[in-house]
């Protein structure tokens, strides 16, 4: 009797897993140019492993940075053709100090492994080029064609990702994209992301004096850099965090029926949540739940500031400057270039008296939806309760992946987002994390939604 795919899975999961500690070992740390090498030997590890599964011209391509791995098996005459998606460039590991284990050499604790860039994204690209291979070693053939890219730049903002693609747009013809590098919102609850929200970034530079001024010379005569910065950021949100802003949600469309059931199905346990991360209440907009707040409402959020002395004791200056980084998180009809010049012009507005400000503009992204109702949206969720064996949810992504509106700009295509990670696994932080369980399941659902998609007829 011919072997299924999921005795494969069964049979071959130690070695499959030591395979997986071979990739994560390898820091292919795409923001640090002393790992330039690192991230190249990612890239040529995933070809030799492309290449091992039986998937046909594989290849490392040359982008103006980072290189992609390109793969394909395009076999399944009539079938739809599946684009995946995904980066094996990971984030640095600072602060060292609170890692239990070396970032790079992974170990397995508690059902997870522990490494860097193990739930964002090397595990997850693994699993799809593993049930590839567990799909041609059983059946010698692929329910669905299937491509491949993967990128070493996404940690970066994918700078080079969409020149790439607008200029290989006839290789990477496909019926939809599927993406893993999103999550479940807890264990044992599988999600599917339809949307993504966008991101527009910037920093506020303020200055005053020529230089710092001694405080008891110059205080009260002369403005403060720091309290200047301070007032102009509390200029932003009310009290319940409502952006004040103008216009900011002009374009804001609220959810359909369909979706505000999805979402009410979530049923996110809010007071869990909150002794979870430790503080007194949750904090928000004001008539939506927790899960709508972070993910289909717009948001403003301060990621850091700095001014005048922040060493060991007091040193009484007035700072002459004083900065501060913040990012949106935006969601569809919200374009990041319109809200930038409405974020100015409130800044311009709201500029305190005694300083000069100036705005540094830093990364844009559009914010991206696939219909709820989609097919290859609904064949994924069958794929995932048949193998979690509970009803699947859905919900829209808090976070950005830049690449999918370039994705759904110059290709044309649905967007798929199907996640295995979980948000308590310390994705860009000390101590990544991926649970195991999800890696097993994971990879059935991944098989089994290849056999879903065959079926169904793209226009």
């Amino acid at each position: 009797m011919p072997q299924t795919y999921q005795q494969y899975l069964q049979e071959h999961r130690e070695q499959h897993l030591k395979e997986l500690f071979d990739f994560l070992k390898i820091p292919s740390i795409s923001s640090l140019s002393e790992y330039k090498e690192d991230v190249r030997n990612a890239a040529e590890w995933l070809k030799a492993e492309l290449e091992k599964t039986g998937m046909e011209h594989a290849e490392v391509m040359k982008t103006k940075g980072h290189p992609v791995v390109y793969a394909d098996w395009l076999h399944a005459d009539g079938k739809p053709t599946v684009l995946i998606y995904g980066h094996y460039d990971v984030q640095p590991v600072d602060p060292l100090n609170l890692w239990e284990s070396d970032p790079f050499q992974p170990e397995i604790r508690d059902d997870k492994i522990y490494a860097r860039g193990v739930s964002d994204d090397k595990g997850q690209i693994f699993m799809h080029v593993k049930a590839i291979d567990a799909f041609l070693q059983t059946d010698g053939k692929l329910p669905v064609n299937i491509k491949v890219l993967f990128e070493g730049e996404e940690e970066i903002g994918s700078p080079h990702l969409p020149a790439f693609v607008e200029e290989h747009k006839d290789l990477l013809a496909a019926d939809l994209i599927v993406i893993s590098d999103t999550g479940m919102p807890e264990k044992d609850k599988p999600t599917i992301c339809y949307g993504l929200r966008g991101l527009c970034g910037l920093q506020i530079n303020v200055k005053g004096a020529t230089s710092d001024l001694h405080s008891g010379e110059y205080g009260g005569g002369v403005q403060n850099a720091a309290t200047a910065l301070v007032e102009l950021l509390a200029s932003f949100h009310d009290r319940d965090g409502k952006v004040l802003v103008e216009g900011f949600y002009d374009k804001v469309e609220e959810l359909t029926a369909e979706e505000k059931e999805a979402f009410a199905k979530l049923q996110v346990d809010e007071e869990k949540l909150r002794k979870q991360l430790g503080v007194p209440e949750l904090f928000g907009e004001k008539g939506y739940s927790y899960t709508e707040r972070t993910s289909v409402r717009p948001t403003l959020e301060i990621n850091g500031m700095q001014s005048g002395f922040t060493g060991e004791g007091l040193k009484t200056v007035l700072p002459s400057e004083a900065f501060a980084k913040m990012t949106c998180r935006l969601v569809p009809k919200q374009d990041p270039y319109e809200i930038l010049e409405l974020l100015k012009k409130h800044i311009h507005a709201h500029t305190p008296k005694g300083v000069t400000v100036t705005v540094t503009e830093f990364d844009k992204g559009y914010p991206y939806v696939t219909p709820l109702d989609h097919p290859a949206i609904q064949a994924a969720g069958r794929a995932y309760e048949k193998v979690y064996q509970v009803p699947v949810t859905y919900t829209r992504g808090g976070g950005s992946i830049p690449i999918v509106a370039a994705f759904d700009n110059i290709l044309k295509l649905p967007v798929v987002l199907m996640g295995f990670a979980l948000p308590t696994e310390n994705a860009h932080a000390p101590n990544e994390h991926f649970h195991l369980e999800n890696f097993g399941k994971g990879l059935e659902t991944i098989c089994a939604y290849w056999n879903e998609l065959q079926t169904l007829i793209f226009s």
